[in-house]
């Protein structure tokens, strides 16, 4: 029912009066000068994690000095993906396949609602379609400002970890997310629900932010985010948590970043070809403690690090995170473990619609007390076609293995993830 409310009013509001839409080449040169400025006087709202407010895909209603806006969107990603596994871990007595998890995919058919009210209030709201149980509640916030360097939000949003995730969606390099941040970690206990990912991604909570410039007549800007969340993820919208037994404190996540960036504000995207010229950079350190996290089973500890540069046509980014992962006293295990990993990725624009990329990605995914790690290179491809706001993505990954002790901790490292990934991704934002 409340699918079927929100998809009629936001019919009934596209039916308003609006004003006609410049030719797509006058919006393309004006998003670009939006894009290139620095922060003091850019036109370009991405806060929303899904697309700018000001940008050229579809249109927005504002009033005369401002202070209202409001910008229906639509979001759809259909993927055709092909994953080949190796035999460790089929049976072929079972029939199982050396090729599985392939076909075609639609991850995101968001619809969705963003804006600012009496000038100091965003909000945005929007439905996953392609999603199930919370998963369908991709975001819904309200965030207020009392300064730029005083902000508060509230509700369901991006946790402050990891430039991978904190990039507005669908402006990646990448079509997927490094492995490394994905994948479920390996543990020498016989506790399937134990499984932490090193990424943290969306969750409820409530979170102060902002930016500040730090020196007169320079570029020079900070930024920071702090706050709590439930640590439960995206797919729960209700309240699950207690006090931890352990410390006594709510079992929540607590979580914060902090940024600095030289050349004003960082958009939060890794290459968008209305933004060819120009420059751009950050540097960022973040961290986090999920308490009783793993259905109560474990207290889980990130830190991260991360640089990121957008120079003209050029794009490039490193990152590093470590998780720490100890159990709580009722599991009654002394051991904790260690896991760490990272990437580098760079991509640049042969023509103004023609982007191509690499990635290294690294991850120890059995933990520092077993030898071996993966190593996950990929290749992309990206053309955005001409003023239909279409993306056109082609990716392949190989997944490796190095420095195992036996054969069997390497057949063990990469269950459950494809030695051979191609992924062929067609975008459309509105």
């Amino acid at each position: 029912m409340m699918k079927h409310i929100f998809c009629y009013a936001l019919a009934a509001l596209m039916t308003l009066p609006v004003a006609a839409e410049e030719t797509a080449r006058e919006n393309s040169e004006t998003t670009r000068e939006n894009f290139s400025a620095t922060s003091s006087d850019s036109k370009i709202d991405m806060e929303n994690g899904v697309l700018g407010i000001a940008d050229n895909r579809g249109f927005t209603l504002q009033s005369k000095d401002g202070r209202f806006v409001f910008k229906p969107y639509l979001f759809i990603q259909t993927r055709a993906l092909y994953n080949y596994y190796d035999d460790e871990g089929l049976d072929k007595a079972y029939n199982q396949d050396n090729v599985a998890n392939s076909g075609f995919a639609i991850p995101y058919a968001i619809l969705g609602f963003t804006g600012k009210t009496f000038g100091n209030l965003d909000y945005n709201l929007s439905i996953n379609a392609a999603g199930s149980g919370g998963n369908i509640l991709q975001q819904a916030w309200l965030d207020y400002k009392m300064s730029p360097a005083a902000r508060f939000r509230v509700g369901k949003f991006k946790t402050p970890f990891t430039h991978a995730y904190l990039t507005t969606l669908g402006e990646t390099l990448f079509p997927l997310l490094p492995t490394s941040l994905t994948a479920a970690s390996i543990m020498p206990h016989t506790l399937n629900a134990v499984t932490p990912a090193i990424g943290t991604g969306f969750d409820l909570g409530v979170q102060f932010h902002g930016t500040t410039a730090l020196r007169r007549g320079t570029d020079w800007r900070m930024g920071y985010e702090a706050g709590l969340w439930n640590g439960s993820g995206s797919a729960v919208n209700t309240a699950t948590k207690t006090l931890s037994d352990d410390w006594h404190i709510p079992s929540l996540l607590y979580a914060g970043r902090i940024t600095f960036m030289p050349w004003g504000q960082m958009p939060a995207t890794q290459g968008n070809n209305q933004m060819l010229s120009g420059r751009h950079m950050i540097f960022g350190v973040s961290g986090g403690l999920n308490v009783e996290s793993e259905s109560e089973s474990t207290n889980d500890a990130r830190l991260g690090a991360e640089w990121a540069m957008l120079y003209n046509r050029w794009y490039a980014a490193a990152e590093a995170y470590w998780m720490h992962v100890g159990f709580t006293k009722r599991q009654k295990i002394g051991d904790t473990f260690n896991y760490w990993g990272g990437y580098a990725q760079i991509g640049y624009f042969c023509t103004e619609n023609l982007q191509v990329g690499a990635r290294y990605d690294f991850m120890d995914r059995n933990s520092t007390h077993r030898d071996g790690f993966l190593n996950m290179p990929a290749a992309v491809l990206n053309y955005y076609i001409p003023r239909c706001n279409l993306k056109l993505s082609a990716m392949y990954q190989f997944t490796g293995r190095y420095g195992h002790e036996t054969q069997l901790d390497r057949d063990n490292d990469d269950l459950g993830i494809s030695t051979h990934t191609a992924t062929v991704q067609l975008q459309y934002s509105f």
